[in-house]
């Protein structure tokens, strides 16, 4: 069954969530644009046929056929997935994960809170986005930087609360990693 309506005020609620994250961590204009390509018809259409509300339609089209067709093009136009930073490295030849830029690192940790609220409902907890992310295997498939920094700002968020961890993200110019 189709629902163009429930999947529209999803996605829109979801943008808003995005937004309010956003502007609480300086990247206003991230914001704005984040995940625009979900209105095109190639995300939209398969969103509204595999909607149910309590997780990403996405997944009910990987179930169904293997992959999901929404999913490959989203990732391939949106630099805060991290499956966007892969690239051939080329002492290897490989595809490696690279390290994201802070700007959609930040965009990343906006939009992972904003699922989990748009998601998880009356249930969200400031602990639910680690949760998620401790769950998956995302980590393993990042930059260890990035899933590093990720990971300290979700634990933050988790133990300290929303406004601290985006008043702390707003005023991270720059990450310097030591591997520990």
């Amino acid at each position: 069954m189709l629902h163009p309506i429930r999947h529209l005020k999803t996605v829109t609620h979801h943008k808003k969530l995005v937004m309010e994250n956003a502007v609480k961590c300086g990247i206003p204009f991230r914001g704005l644009i984040h995940d625009l390509s979900k209105f095109s018809p190639t995300e939209f259409f398969p969103g509204m046929r595999y909607y149910q509300g309590t997780r990403s339609p996405n997944e009910r089209e990987r179930e169904l056929y293997g992959y999901s067709s929404a999913w490959l093009h989203h990732k391939g136009r949106n630099r805060h997935h991290f499956e966007y930073w892969n690239d051939v490295n080329p002492a290897t030849r490989q595809y490696e994960p690279v390290e994201m830029p802070l700007v959609y690192l930040k965009e990343m940790f906006c939009d992972r809170v904003a699922a989990s609220k748009n998601y998880k409902g009356e249930n969200y907890t400031d602990a639910c986005p680690l949760e998620y992310f401790l769950a998956g295997r995302a980590r393993e498939k990042m930059h260890p930087h990035t899933a590093h920094v990720l990971e300290k700002w979700l634990r933050m968020l988790a133990e300290e609360g929303e406004a601290k961890t985006f008043a702390h993200i707003r005023n991270v110019k720059r990450i310097i990693w030591k591997q520990r």
